[in-house]
């Protein structure tokens, strides 16, 4: 299991478009995604949830990935949030 503190650096947070494309990426790894900010824990792979904890630009969010694949997956999402969801 890996953990990773990251700050949101796009424009508009986690919100709609933004949410779908980090719940799309979350969904190409067989690892469990959990999302954690402000203390509330959601399940990285699931819309509704992303879009439940509002997430602005500038806030921490704390990522946590436990599976096969968590090296790849942690890698892939920190490039997403940090350097690419202001370009998809």
């Amino acid at each position: 299991m890996i953990t990773k503190t990251t700050k949101i650096k796009n424009n508009i947070g986690l919100h709609a478009r933004p949410a779908a494309i980090f719940v799309r990426t979350c969904s190409k790894y067989r690892s469990e995604i959990y999302v954690e900010k402000d203390g509330r824990r959601v399940n990285a792979k699931s819309i509704m949830g992303i879009m439940s904890l509002g997430v602005s630009p500038g806030e921490e969010l704390k990522i946590t990935i436990d599976g096969i694949d968590e090296e790849a997956a942690m890698k892939d999402l920190l490039d997403l949030v940090e350097n690419r969801l202001d370009e998809e």
